[in-house]
């Protein structure tokens, strides 16, 4: 560090020489200013989910949480597919309904929150889990969309989520978990389910606080997954927006 120069009364003339800054100050000065600002890179997939016009979950509505499980292996293909996409992508529009369903969550339930586990998803993804699904393809539509056709996912207006404790960041349980595709995780047998014990009032009861604000919202769930909502039909979704490729 270059020391400060102290004047004094009757100060003395300095010479350039006296006032020459050591080299190894200049040094240091240069790669001080040199060295980068830490900022959090976007990666190609990102990138072209922003061009794309989709926005981020977490920022449109801040307080949730995410988890991509698609960009983990703790999913049902058991395969990280997303790469360094760890943020959820959705339309505009679809925010805006998931920000109303999740100020109503907040409303009556103030503890819990939104754990995100997909979004959006490209069809170059959706095509990566067609061609890696260990089925006749005459069954494959039962499990994955079909990429020559595109499902809601493609579009950015289906939302993959469950609730979890605000504090912890914790999923409540539903029962079973994500991509666990058996009729414990079917909406459409939950009084069969539940008759056989294969879920209990509780996971019903919590599955119920999340349809009811995702209803508010303007969300229709299926009846094959728990987790999974659509804001829109697939008619919709085509003529208000492009397939996400």
């Amino acid at each position: 560090m270059v020391s400060a120069l102290v004047f004094q009364c009757n100060p003395k003339t300095v010479t350039e020489e006296e006032m020459e800054i050591p080299a190894e100050s200049v040094e240091i000065a240069k790669e001080v200013i040199a060295e980068p600002i830490d900022v959090e890179s976007i990666g190609d997939l990102e990138q072209s989910l922003i061009e794309a016009g989709l926005v981020n979950i977490e920022t449109e509505i801040p307080g949730v949480f995410v988890e991509l499980k698609y960009s983990t292996t703790d999913n049902f293909f058991g395969q990280d597919v997303y790469g360094d996409l760890t943020k959820a992508y959705i339309q505009q529009e679809v925010a805006q309904m998931l920000k109303k369903a999740h100020q109503r969550l907040k409303e009556e339930h103030p503890e819990l929150t939104f754990l995100v586990y997909d979004g959006v998803r490209p069809l170059s993804v959706q095509q990566i889990l067609w061609d890696n699904l260990d089925k006749p393809d005459s069954l494959k539509p039962l499990y994955v969309a079909d990429p020559k056709i595109g499902g809601l996912h493609n579009y950015g207006v289906a939302v993959d989520l469950t609730l979890a404790y605000q504090e912890s960041g914790q999923a409540l349980n539903m029962g079973t978990g994500y991509d666990f595709f058996g009729y414990p995780a079917y909406p459409d047998r939950e009084n069969q389910m539940l008759r056989e014990g294969k879920i209990t009032k509780e996971h019903v009861a919590n599955r119920e606080i999340l349809r009811k604000v995702m209803k508010h919202g303007g969300f229709t769930g299926i009846g094959s997954e728990w987790w999974h909502f659509n804001a829109f039909s697939r008619k919709e979704a085509a003529v208000k927006f492009d397939l996400v490729k």
